[in-house]
């Protein structure tokens, strides 16, 4: 389908569109931060959120570039506003100083500070939301020290719904279709049709210009659910888009949208991002190995990173893998906008849309690294040996019968991204035994 284009089109195509340019780099590569719903969902307030800002402080986040704490959904007063002013007011119980004075602390601590609202009458938990009032909630947000807007798809009327639909495969929702296809749809839009001109980018544009139109910076995620084919617009209305519905703390479902957002990856690049949602390490039942290959995949499909995780009660072995200065030196990466992309599948042929097994095989270049990255993924539930030749890897330009000194094949210097050793010359290509759902990862430097 169209809006699934193969990898082999992805490789051949050139750079997205710029996209929307902030003052002061905001929104140049992937937001980096905290949000309070996978760790709290409705049950958050004040405490809460100060005791995870001042935790990326503690736990040495700050340092590595975390700086957005977001407050999710349920932080209003429900079904109300200010019958004067027509503003969204703060719930007095959960934020007693108001989200202003949030707000105000977490700029103390050197961070900044996000909100959520929905492109529709109420949010998903059934508060007030923007749709008709973008110009008033943005000079709020604005009013308060809000540095940071997601922008969720609840609440949407029927006079502002799409003409046409259009499919996301998502698999984990109960969208099992072969291939990554989708049934005979509703009413499929005709050939050619400019999805710039549905009702869901026109929803998302009057709050990109509702922003741009007030006195203060603010990064723009749009929470669209992949909607709308939101690729083909959303890097010129918000700073980073989601693909798909939420996520969960499973393998099933980091897997399922990791295999969806392979597919996305040509529309990311500098000022805009296919976001596969947030980090969900540290949360459910995922293995240690799950957690490391979730954050990996995120990091270098360079997703936003926002930890969704109570941070006061985290463990150290996550707190090591959120905190991998490698992939975060990757993902934000101030030369390389593009992601890396997967070299070959692995489990399956080169080009497969496959919920429960993604793409295995990942490499991309990065000027922060000072070479290029390979990731191997095991998506299998077994350990099974994963291996990659340097003349596999594009950015290496290795041709297959390349040979150096003494007849062996060209090596390159190499560093573990997990532990961090130098490996020192590795001739020829890399091979280890990986955990079911687990990555390995090197930084391929030098030629030796």
């Amino acid at each position: 389908m169209d809006s699934f284009r193969t990898l082999a089109g992805i490789l051949l195509s050139a750079a997205a569109v710029e996209g929307l340019v902030r003052p002061g780099g905001v929104g140049r590569v992937p937001a980096l931060g905290w949000n309070s719903w996978n760790a709290f969902a409705c049950d958050i307030n004040a405490t809460k959120v100060l005791t995870a800002a001042r935790q990326v402080l503690d736990l040495g986040l700050k340092d590595l570039g975390y700086e957005y704490i977001n407050i999710d959904d349920c932080w209003s007063i429900k079904s109300q506003r200010d019958p004067v002013t027509k503003r969204m007011i703060p719930d007095p119980i959960k934020f007693p100083d108001g989200i202003s004075g949030v707000a105000d602390e977490i700029h103390r601590l050197g961070l900044k500070v996000g909100i959520y609202s929905s492109a529709g009458t109420e949010t998903c938990a059934g508060y007030p939301a923007s749709l008709g009032y973008e110009r008033i909630d943005a000079q709020t947000f604005a009013d308060w020290g809000i540095d940071y807007l997601k922008y969720d798809n609840c609440g949407v009327p029927s006079n502002w719904t799409d003409l046409y639909t259009y499919c996301v495969p998502d698999f984990t929702n109960g969208n099992h279709f072969p291939n990554g296809s989708c049934p005979d749809l509703e009413m499929p839009a005709p050939e050619g049709y400019d999805w710039r001109e549905s009702n869901t980018a026109r929803r998302y544009r009057r709050m990109r210009d509702a922003l741009l139109s007030v006195n203060r910076t603010i990064a723009y995620s749009l929470c669209v659910w992949g909607q709308g084919d939101v690729g083909t617009w959303g890097n010129e209305t918000g700073n980073s888009w989601r693909i798909s519905g939420d996520i969960t703390p499973s393998w099933t479902r980091i897997a399922d949208l990791a295999n969806q957002n392979t597919f996305l990856l040509n529309d990311a690049d500098f000022w805009g991002y296919p976001d596969p949602d947030m980090l969900e390490v540290g949360n459910g039942n995922l293995t240690v190995a799950e957690n490391r290959a979730h954050f990996a995949l995120w990091a270098v499909m360079k997703a936003p990173l926002i930890i969704g995780t109570p941070l006061d009660k985290i463990s150290p072995e996550h707190v090591a893998i959120l905190k991998n200065k490698y992939l975060i030196d990757f993902n934000q990466d101030p030369v390389v906008g593009r992601p890396a992309y997967p070299f070959k599948w692995g489990y399956n042929a080169d080009w497969t849309f496959d919920p429960l097994h993604p793409a295995e095989y990942w490499s991309g270049d990065s000027y922060n690294l000072g070479g290029t990255l390979v990731l191997m993924l095991n998506s299998e539930e077994e350990t099974g040996l994963r291996r990659a030749r340097w003349s596999e890897v594009p950015e290496l330009e290795v041709s297959k019968d390349e040979k150096g000194e003494g007849g062996e094949e060209v090596g390159f210097e190499v560093i573990d991204i997990w532990s961090g050793e130098n490996l020192g010359c590795v001739r020829g290509g890399i091979a280890r035994e990986v955990q079911g759902h687990d990555v390995v990862g090197f930084v391929v430097m030098r030629r030796c």
